[in-house]
């Protein structure tokens, strides 16, 4: 005859705003990033790289570097996400996810493989949601009251404010 063993819960700590933020912009990355490198099995888009064109541009050290900066801002925003001072952190995580919602959606254009790339932009504007959901409710935290100290330079109690 078996006892049953008495269930337990598993520890489920709040996880901090910073790292929410860190870990959706990083899985915005990796999702990006494999949109990209599975777009290379689109019949035609090899082709057209050793042919020197993009969609609809031509390859350069200018698409290059303007693909390179596209993508640098995201990037960077998993480690600012976690070393800004909060305030900024939570402006640079409302500003850069909104700005990328049409960056992303841009991507549809044009694209003959829609159930793929509808996929993958759907699950990248899913994640830019959720940065700037976390982003926007980032919690805030009360000031703690003032201490003052009595005239001969006692510690007083904190003074609540109405």
């Amino acid at each position: 005859m078996s006892t049953r063993q008495p269930t337990t819960q598993l520890d489920d700590p709040p996880v901090p705003v910073r790292a929410k933020l860190a870990a959706a912009w990083t899985s915005f990355m990796f999702l990006y990033a494999y949109v990209d490198i599975l777009n290379f099995f689109t019949p035609g888009v090899v082709k057209d790289i050793l042919d020197g064109k993009v969609f609809e541009f031509a390859l350069s050290q200018t698409f290059s570097a303007t693909a390179l900066t596209l993508m640098a801002v995201p990037i960077l925003m998993i480690a600012l996400s976690t070393t800004l001072p909060a305030r900024a952190s939570r402006l640079a995580n409302l500003i850069v996810a909104a700005l990328y919602i049409p960056v992303t959606a841009f991507n549809a254009l044009g694209e003959s493989w829609l159930l793929f790339y509808g996929l993958g932009i759907a699950l990248e504007l899913i994640l830019l949601a959720t940065i700037l959901h976390h982003a926007w409710t980032w919690p805030h935290t009360t000031p703690p009251a003032p201490i003052t100290t009595s005239p001969n330079h006692e510690t007083a109690r904190p003074q609540h404010q109405a």
